[in-house]
């Protein structure tokens, strides 16, 4: 710390006795407790900031319950840093400090460490930063921290492997050309101001990342990490249950390598967009159906004002959902699905105030009449949104949702800490989040100066819009253009009868009062309280996190949604016209801490409701009473049918290894349809056949219901009787079976899909014997002992691309091993010729596991199905996974972990042979080829009798 350093070097010039040794010890801990930050009341972690003699910054995190460690460093360098003639070239290096160091050569041993130790790892480039993050089983963070900090200390840059792995990005890259996300990212970098960095293309490829003998690309790659990464610039988290002064041993014996070039970070000062040729509409074509306007406004960056969130007290109003809200008039008027509100992009000297809307087809015919009123929501906001009750309130709920924080994935936590560190005082980088210090109307009106007509850019991304001689971006070929906008227009043109509905929120009647803890100790697992006709009532009282919420989970398990493909789109129209009746009257609850969703699965509709104990039941009722009588309108009901639509026919533009994954699940899941079935359904159903559906799927259930939590035996049965007397009263109990997924032949099965990508996919999917713990410890294992050497022969070795892993893909308990691929340059034939010689060669690899290796990985996989729950959500969704499968024990991870200490490398051996060498039980799905039709196969498959138990 330089206060410590300082005082030691003052000190040291007065004296050198024994006291003043004394006195400098006192004044270093001084200086270090000094710099402890704020945390939660309900945080039972220690926190020390510490920063080295080298400048570069670190938190340590003790929890000493964890059972996995994390660390993540950011790097204040990113995308932005890239030079005009390397761009990509902050993201490539990202990908070469994984490939090797002085210390440890070999360029697949850090994932190799990482993966056999239950743990994962990343990175990530940003325009400003780059953050390279792990996770691990606790008792070998030291072990992680080692490799980990040799990245940055001592990359070795190996020639070899700077060519391989600019192949790697251009995979990258490729992988993604065809996303409308990747695209109209590149429209929004071309209408950029070009004297900001922002304005260059930041993946890279093959182009921008030449490796010639004229132009050679290691000599710049090792310029750029000499002249832009510095100790100075690095920011560490690292996370684990070993005590502060452990953590900070091993982080100053390991990071103080790092060189301190004493560099600063790169400044933005131009603007984002050139200011001059605002108000204007950019214009630009997807791939996709899908419509959104986005309207964004350039502001000063807002970093500085973290205790006040000028920027945050805006956007809430302009986000907001509730009744009057400008979204709730947008969607009343069918003109729009979703609509948010927030800062875009800081830069730290500039930003950007963007407000996001998905359009529907409505919406998007008539797109002009939104800006103009959203200009007339911004003036109500300048003329009566500025209030200190509205402040009060927001200001409240911030702080109880820091009192009561649940603490994340360790992982998570390092990520988050890292980046924070490099923007928020010591003090304050637990609670800078959640600060609103004070009212602060002057940086509030400030803000709304900004937010102007003659200040706006506006983007509409459409699937067909009218574009002549139109702009490509250079790298996507995304066709756009750019048109001046008429300020005068945009200030007085809103629709009359629109504008009169807007209004402000009114005071929020969910802000939570009663936040104690319910007496008596935590429930080891969730009791059946009985069984009320014919609804089971699961109960656990929960207050280990000593936090005051609770989570109810209702299945309306129903055979009426499972009949047919036409049931199942019927149902998810049903689920969206709940939804959208509740949207404007429930968005105030989330505010305040409540959540909630309605989906459909397999056996019907889950409703679940989630958050502060004390108004959750409000909440409960009143989606119990729409999901008895849900309001059905054409409007809804035309939006609804066409989104669906969408979506559906959006799968066939979906990446090819996702539409590969897409068909094995569909063909193989009982009570599933394909994409072409569900379109059919979706284009033919009509609204009368809705209403009658809403009328007909409560007649027969099979009702379940977990309340779990801050909440007493007697508010569960309060719920379900509440359940019954508003959902259930007419209803007949019918049982509804939980769907199997079908056994496959014992041939391997060859599928090729017809996509339109230039990358080629591949998967092959290969299937166990049957749901037992044994045969699921196997394929665990498996999966886990093969899928670092997969990785690391297929992409880093062989270079067919950039989508490459080994799976567990085990589905409803069946379990099985998948291989994924997706190539730029290697047809079908080409990967899985690959793919049978690495299996080939890795049997050998796989009979020759010592049993200290074979003990080591059952330990990773053991720790990884035991993994410590962190929140009371992640209980909760075990405990209704438990009850969907009838678990009623509540031990199944036990199980299964107990299963994978038995399993013998001898089994190991032989469902490597039967499943991987033999592909017994197999199908490969690929795009291009020879193979079977989607038809054809899924015909085939619908023949076969589900797996069984044994």
């Amino acid at each position: 710390m330089r206060i410590g350093t300082h005082l030691n070097a003052r000190i040291q010039v007065l004296t050198a006795n024994a006291f003043a040794l004394l006195l400098l010890l006192f004044v270093s801990s001084f200086a270090t407790a000094a710099q402890t930050p704020e945390k939660s009341p309900n945080d039972n972690n220690e926190y020390r900031l510490i920063e080295m003699d080298n400048g570069l910054r670190a938190i340590l995190v003790s929890d000493k319950n964890a059972d996995k460690a994390a660390a993540s460093m950011n790097v204040a360098v990113g995308s932005g840093d890239d030079p005009k003639e390397r761009e990509g070239i902050a993201h490539f290096l990202e990908h070469m400090l994984f490939l090797g160091t002085e210390k440890y050569p070999e360029p697949g041993e850090y994932q190799q460490f990482i993966k056999s130790h239950g743990g994962s790892h990343n990175a990530f480039t940003a325009f400003s930063n780059t953050n390279y993050f792990f996770d691990i089983q606790a008792d070998y963070l030291e072990s992680a921290l080692d490799r980990f900090a040799q990245q940055f200390a001592a990359p070795l840059f190996t020639a070899e492997l700077v060519d391989r792995e600019r192949n790697a990005v251009h995979s990258e890259f490729s992988a993604k050309q065809k996303e409308d996300g990747r695209r109209f990212y590149s429209v929004k970098k071309a209408v950029s101001n070009p004297e900001h960095a922002f304005h260059q293309f930041a993946v890279g490829n093959l182009t921008t990342l030449e490796n010639t003998d004229t132009n050679p690309l290691r000599p710049d790659l090792i310029e750029f990490w000499k002249t832009r990464y510095s100790a100075n610039l690095m920011t560490l988290a690292v996370y684990g249950p070993q005590p502060l002064d452990n953590l900070e041993t091993m982080v100053r014996a390991r990071f103080d390598a790092i060189e301190n070039r004493d560099l600063k970070p790169k400044a933005h000062t131009a603007a984002l967009l050139e200011t001059g040729g605002l108000p204007a509409k950019v214009t630009a074509k997807a791939i996709k159906d899908v419509r959104s306007l986005s309207l964004s406004f350039p502001i000063p960056s807002q970093r500085e004002n973290y205790r006040t969130k000028p920027a945050s007290y805006i956007a809430s109003l302009l986000g907001h959902e509730g009744p009057g809200s400008l979204f709730d008039v947008l969607k009343k008027s069918g003109l729009a699905d979703s609509l948010s509100a927030g800062i875009g992009m800081d830069t730290g000297e500039n930003a950007t105030l963007d407000i996001s809307i998905a359009l529907t087809p409505e919406g998007l015919s008539r797109h002009e009449e939104i800006p103009p009123l959203v200009f007339r929501y911004i003036d109500i906001i300048r003329e009566k949104g500025i209030s200190q009750q509205r402040f009060e309130e927001m200001q409240r709920l911030a702080r109880i949702d820091f009192r009561f924080r649940e603490q994340g994935e360790p992982i998570h936590e390092a990520m988050r800490l890292s980046s924070q560190l490099q923007d928020y005082p010591a003090g304050d980088i637990l609670s800078a989040p959640w600060l609103m210090e004070r009212y602060a109307p002057d940086q509030y009106r400030d803000i709304l100066a900004r937010l102007t007509p003659d200040n706006m850019m506006a983007y509409l991304l459409s699937p067909q819009p009218d574009l002549k001689n139109p702009n490509l971006t250079q790298w996507y070929e995304t066709p756009w253009k750019i048109e001046p906008l008429n300020a005068e227009t945009l200030r007085t043109n809103a629709p009359d009868a629109l504008a009169k509905a807007l209004q402000l929120p009114l005071p929020n009647p969910f802000v939570p009062e009663n936040l104690a803890m319910v007496p008596g100790k935590t429930m080891s697992k969730p009791e059946l309280l009985g069984n009320k006709d014919g609804m089971a009532i699961w109960f656990a009282r929960d207050t280990r996190f000593n936090t005051p919420k609770a989570n109810v989970f209702f299945s309306l398990r129903t055979p009426a949604a499972s009949v047919s493909a036409r049931s199942h789109v019927l149902t998810r129209l049903l689920v969206d016209s709940i939804n959208n009746n509740l949207n404007a009257w429930a968005y105030s609850a989330r505010l305040a801490g409540l959540d909630y969703s309605i989906y459909p699965h397999l056996r019907g509709i889950t409703l679940r409701v989630g958050g502060y104990s004390d108004k959750l039941h409000t909440l409960m009722n009143r989606i119990l009473m729409q999901v008895a009588a849900p309001e059905i309108t054409r409007q809804r009901f035309d939006i609804a049918r066409q989104n669906l639509i969408d979506s559906l026919q959006n799968k066939a533009k979906d990446r090819p290894v996702e539409q590969t994954s897409e068909f094995i699940q569909t063909a193989l899941l009982e009570g599933t349809w394909s994409t072409e079935e569900k379109l059919q359904a979706a284009r033919e159903v009509t609204l009368d056949e809705l209403m009658s559906f809403a009328e007909a799927l409560l007649s027969e259930v099979d009702p379940v219901l977990l309340v779990h939590g801050n909440i007493t035996e007697s508010y569960a049965l309060n719920v379900a009787q509440q359940i019954d007397a508003i959902v259930l009263g007419k209803s007949d109990f019918m049982p509804v079976e939980r769907s199997h997924v079908r056994k496959l032949p014992a041939e391997e099965m060859l599928v090729s899909l017809n996509v339109d990508h230039p990358d080629t996919g591949y998967t092959l999917y290969t299937q166990g014997k049957n749901t037992s713990f044994e045969q699921r410890a196997r394929f665990r294992l498996l999966a886990q002992i093969i899928s670092s050497p997969f990785y690391e022969e297929i992409r880093t070795t062989r270079q067919l691309g950039y989508i490459v892993y080994a799976t567990p893909f085990e589905m409803l308990e069946t379990p099985a091993l998948g291989f994924v691929v997706q190539s730029p340059t290697a047809s079908q034939e080409g990967i899985d010729q690959a793919v049978r010689e690495f299996t080939a060669d890795f049997e050998t690899t796989l009979s020759n596991l010592s049993e200290e290796r074979l003990e080591r990985e059952k330990q990773a996989v053991i720790s990884s199905i035991l993994e410590q729950d962190r929140q009371l959500g992640e209980i909760s969704g075990r405990y209704w996974r438990e009850i969907d499968r009838d678990s009623d024990g509540f031990d199944s991870r036990e199980k299964l972990a107990k299963a994978v200490e038995t399993v013998s490398l001898e089994q190991l051996n032989t469902t490597f042979r039967d499943s991987v060498l033999n592909r017994d039980r197999a199908l490969r799905v690929v795009t291009g080829g020879e193979g079977l039709s989607a038809n054809d196969a899924r015909d085939l498959i619908l023949l076969q009798p589900p797996v069984t138990a044994r």
